[in-house]
């Protein structure tokens, strides 16, 4: 069939078969003149859907939508084929295939990961940590994905004896996790199996019980329950269950393993019970109750618990109280708030207190050591920079473990001595080929709002190919939920630098990459701020030299991609090229739906939009709601059948609405992974070839030949 019968045919939103494409239909019938579109009246205001029909997954009629879309995507992009595997070698190449990640010591053992050449994914290992003990393989991810064309891990969690390991398996990408046992030393696989679990999972210190979280009907995590091990599941007794709609619960463990913890949470409030981990029948306790507005978590530390809270506090401080004595007066400031300093994170050991904060932007880590009362910070060598401190088991030990990596540096695992103030590089990412950080640089610029805000805007370019003449340029953004999106090294985006295009990320408001108040200036009623703010950003590029419009191209996932839709909407004129990721893009039917997975939870990021102010606000920026009779850049629009936080339908709405009513002749692609969820393929390998189909699809776009 040519492309444009195809092309005709989607546009018209014809259900075909598979088989039924291979040559023309007669007659085709478009879908929206045998189906009655969805009308919702809200406040006075009619929303009418007309692809409210493609929300049906069990529908033959949406399946073979979905195929037909995704065959005329492989047909417009079949030019592209060679390049594509090109570009998948090339990313291949460049990573060492077989390889070990930095053995973590917890008790006697040492626990760590590997992978081998030709296999998607990884094997999870531990060593005694005598030397020259044996390697235990303790799960094989290979073996449980064999035969799946889809397989993630929800959790690995071995119990307190180190005899017996967790488990839970994904194999849809829909994040419902089944829940088993393995005997590590017998290699006894245990009957006992727990169907649709979220991804925590926590042992009590008897090493036979154990606490799981299960859903909602709309995939929320409400409810937890005790299992213990040779029991039937049938039997397992609920310890907690959360009622609120709006909020999400998980259980953990505190370091010193004494505490079990369960936090319940929105994204505004939130509230903590405790249990001793040897007491797995008793009770848990409120620590303090949740109140409208305050956010608090908490870390036990020898005779006080350590409170990390922004009560009074919009960058959070640090309160403490000691362990017998937990009521709200008898909490005192350890740390108080600062303005221009947001504590992001706790960490407890032995003799220190480890703090994450940011300060101008960027991440830093500061040190207290608990007997001398000292507080230091971790120094960092470059200018622009990201870090993430590991999981670091052990509690009685002066080593913290943290990962570092920039625009131009590999990921690099460090072991810092807290007592020694010494820093031991564990190991670096290895980048095979002709990799040299030197040739590379990162530099940070700003760019102003529309109300004189400065906006910070990471780059990173090859050196030897900036000059003042306008470059390609790949900007991207996420800005929402206070997710900051820091810089980090990617071997696969050399792709694009080493083809003399620049990367650049906008640090929008949304996140919280400059505090707390960059998240409150960019939701609710105040979210067209990261909208406008991504604007300035990319003419700042422009007017700045940086790119042009026609070489300017944009990317945005999930929330990202609700970004790319309200962007491409308000000024299509801007960008050449927009790649949308799993994007959020159907705001009010969601929002006004719900039964769907996130919706209730989503008020406080969003708005309800059952009150008028939030509808009427969201409405005006709905990337499916405000598609016009204009001429949109050249876009590809992906989703996952499993999705459970943007639904499929979504992007498939977008597209079949964009169809319908854009101007001009430029590409629209809708690209459907059948066999996976919210972040697309599972398999190392497979992910890297879905990056070589976007990159390809950018490079078709520019009109590159390499």
């Amino acid at each position: 069939m040519k492309l444009t019968l195809l092309l005709a045919l989607i546009t018209a939103g014809t259900v075909l078969s598979v088989a039924a494409i291979a040559e023309p239909a007669s007659s085709p019938t478009p879908p929206t003149a045998r189906k009655e579109p969805k009308v919702t009246e809200v406040h006075g205001k009619k929303l009418v859907d007309h692809y409210a029909w493609l929300r049906n997954r069990e529908s033959p009629e949406v399946m073979n939508y979905l195929k037909a879309e995704n065959l005329y995507t492989s047909e417009v992009m079949k030019d592209t084929e060679e390049l594509q595997n090109q570009l998948f070698e090339e990313m291949k190449s460049r990573i060492k295939e077989t390889d070990l990640s930095v053995p973590q010591r917890i008790d006697t053992y040492t626990y760590y990961s590997r992978t081998e050449e030709g296999k998607q994914y990884k094997i999870h290992c531990r060593r005694g940590v005598e030397e020259g003990s044996p390697e235990e393989i303790i799960f094989d991810e290979n073996k449980f994905a064999e035969g799946k064309p889809y397989f993630a891990v929800g959790a690995l969690k071995v119990s307190p004896d180190h005899n017996i390991l967790a488990y839970s398996t994904d194999t849809s990408g829909a994040e419902k996790f089944e829940l088993g046992f393995v005997n590590l030393v017998t290699g006894e696989t245990y009957p006992d199996t727990i169907a649709s679990t979220t991804y925590g999972v926590q042992w009590a210190a008897d090493n036979k019980t154990v606490f799981y979280t299960l859903m909602d009907d709309t995939g929320r995590a409400c409810l937890i329950k005790r299992h213990v091990l040779g029991k039937a599941v049938e039997e397992d007794k609920n310890v907690y269950e959360e009622k609120d709609g709006q909020f999400w619960t998980g259980i953990g463990k505190s370091r010193n393993r004494k505490y079990l913890l369960i936090s319940s949470s929105s994204s505004t409030t939130s509230e903590v019970r405790y249990l001793e981990a040897t007491d797995p029948e008793g009770e848990f306790k409120i620590f303090r109750a949740r109140e409208k507005g305050i956010e608090y978590g908490l870390v036990c530390h020898n005779e006080y618990f350590y409170i990390l809270t922004n009560e009074n506090a919009v960058n959070f401080k640090i309160m403490r109280t000691r362990t017998d004595s937990i009521a709200t007066p008898s909490w005192e400031e350890f740390i108080p708030a600062r303005d221009n300093v947001l504590i992001d994170d706790l960490d407890e050991f032995a003799d220190h207190l480890v703090i994450s904060e940011r300060e101008n932007g960027l991440q830093q880590i500061r040190y207290h050591n608990c007997k001398t009362g000292e507080f230091k910070f971790i120094p960092f060598p470059e200018a622009v920079y990201s870090v993430s401190i590991d999981s670091n088991p052990e509690f009685n030990t002066t080593l913290l473990r943290y990962h570092y990596f920039s625009l131009t540096t590999p990921e690099t695992v460090y072991d810092f001595d807290m007592a020694t103030e010494k820093a031991e590089m564990k190991k670096q990412t290895e980048v095979l080929g002709t990799f040299k950080s030197e040739n590379y640089k990162s530099e940070r610029i700003f760019a102003k709002a529309d109300d004189g805000t400065m906006i910070p805007v990471s780059l990173v370019y090859r050196k030897d190919t900036h000059d003042s003449k306008p470059k390609n340029l790949y900007l991207t953004a996420y800005g929402s939920y206070g997710s900051s999106f820091d810089p980090y090294f990617s071997s696969i985006r050399l792709s694009l630098l080493d083809r003399g295009f620049t990367y650049a990320i906008a640090h929008i408001r949304g996140g919280q990459e400059m505090g707390r108040p960059w998240y409150n200036d960019g939701k609710l009623l105040k979210k067209k701020n990261t909208f406008s703010d991504f604007i300035a950003c990319a003419e700042h590029l422009i007017t700045s030299g940086h790119t042009s419009k026609e070489k300017l191209v944009i990317n945005g996932g999930s929330a990202g991609g609700l970004l790319m839709g309200a962007v491409v909407n308000m000024r299509p004129d801007l960008f050449k090229v927009v790649v949308a990721d799993v994007p959020f893009v159907d705001v009010m039917n969601t929002m006004l739906d719900p039964s769907l997975p996130l919706v209730r939870e989503e008020y406080e990021e969003w708005g309800n939009p059952e009150e008028k102010e939030f509808f009427d606000y969201m409405l005006s920026y709905s990337p499916y709601d405000n598609i016009s009779a204009q001429n949109y850049p050249d876009m590809l629009v992906t989703g996952g059948l499993n999705d459970p936080r943007v639904s499929f339908w979504e992007p498939a709405k977008f597209v079949a609405k964009l169809r319908a009513t854009k101007t001009g002749q430029n590409m629209l692609l809708l690209k459907t992974n059948l066999d996976a969820g919210h972040g697309g393929a599972s398999g190392r390998y497979d992910f890297i070839k879905e990056i070589a189909f976007e990159y390809a699809f950018i490079f078709k776009v520019l009109g590159l030949k390499f």
